[in-house]
């Protein structure tokens, strides 16, 4: 121990006990830790989303789905409706990967072809849905009141219609055909979506950087796509998830029922109503990859949407 000039003791660095220097240690640590730049939003959600294996298998699934989907009848040497009847019922090999039908048709080709109906399908019905939800409900929400009341009722009144017999009355009217499928399953499809954002801007309008946005005078149009939507993308792009493979399904169902895409053109639905008879005599192939698809690509997107959900949920944020 040293003295100071002014009589104080001073310790040398042998004698300053190992506590202060584990606290030193720790609040440089600390400092360290707040020095670092936080992640944002959207890139801790995809952090979570990554963690997620299921979700990230279903994610796989989808953009292989999309990739062969796009580029899978390239690599057949085969027409989508060519028909080769001396030929039909081969079963997989390697002049025809998934075999061929009652037409000779070769089914691997069918399959992608049916891919690209399924997902534009489901993508449009989605993104309509979506736009026609955020207008209706991002309005609603915002303006209250009477106006909200008014198109609540409207939505409530939609929302007791059987959804399944609104879509086969249309096409039954309108006649089966691609357009007025997505027309179809639009109708009354956005009906979720609307209370969604309604709900959502409802909780998010009183909040001080909107209540601040109406002080300075900002116009509504402004505030709702400025402030709330970009704050209610969470839980709708969660909802989208879920509402393409709904219509994917709902596609294959009318197709297989005769009341969507009509033969010869290729669709998972078509392809599994044109096999019901050859399952009979032991052709499994011909209903086995259209209703595999449609069960997995159902699968990947509930998956991904339920990994979604959690990813987007400020609550388990940490």
């Amino acid at each position: 121990m040293k003295a100071t000039k002014d009589g104080k003791a001073m310790h040398s660095p042998s004698q300053i006990p190992d506590e202060w220097f584990k606290w030193k240690e720790k609040d440089e640590g600390a400092a360290e830790i707040v020095s670092r730049p936080s992640l944002s939003y959207w890139k801790d959600a995809w952090r979570r989303l990554l963690k997620n294996k299921l979700a990230m298998l279903g994610l796989v699934f989808l953009v292989i789905l999309a990739i062969m989907a796009i580029f899978g009848p390239i690599l057949s040497p085969y027409e989508v409706n060519q028909q080769d009847l001396p030929n039909q019922y081969q079963p997989p090999s390697e002049e025809h990967w998934f075999g061929t039908d009652n037409a000779g048709r070769d089914v691997f080709t069918r399959t992608w072809y049916g891919a690209r109906i399924s997902l534009f399908v489901g993508l449009m019905a989605a993104l309509i849905d979506v736009t026609i939800g955020i207008i209706w409900g991002g309005i609603s929400g915002y303006k209250g009141g009477r106006t909200d009341n008014v198109m609540m009722r409207i939505i409530e009144i939609l929302y007791g219609l059987p959804y399944l017999l609104v879509v086969i009355l249309l096409l039954v009217v309108l006649g089966p055909s691609l357009s007025t499928i997505i027309i179809a399953l639009t109708v009354t499809g956005w009906v979720g979506m609307a209370r969604i954002v309604r709900g959502q801007v409802l909780q998010i309008k009183n909040y001080e950087f909107v209540l601040a946005s109406k002080s300075f005078g900002t116009r509504s149009s402004r505030i709702i796509r400025k402030n709330l939507l970009p704050n209610t993308m969470g839980p709708i792009i969660v909802q989208m998830t879920l509402t393409v493979p709904s219509a994917i399904f709902a596609e294959a169902f009318l197709s297989f029922i005769g009341l969507g895409i009509q033969s010869p053109f290729a669709s998972w639905g078509v392809m599994a109503n044109d096999s019901l008879g050859a399952i009979l005599s032991g052709n499994w192939w011909t209903l086995f990859f259209p209703a595999f698809f449609i069960s997995f690509t159902m699968f990947a997107f509930n998956v991904l949407g339920d990994g979604l959900q959690d990813a987007l949920d400020p609550k388990l944020r940490k």
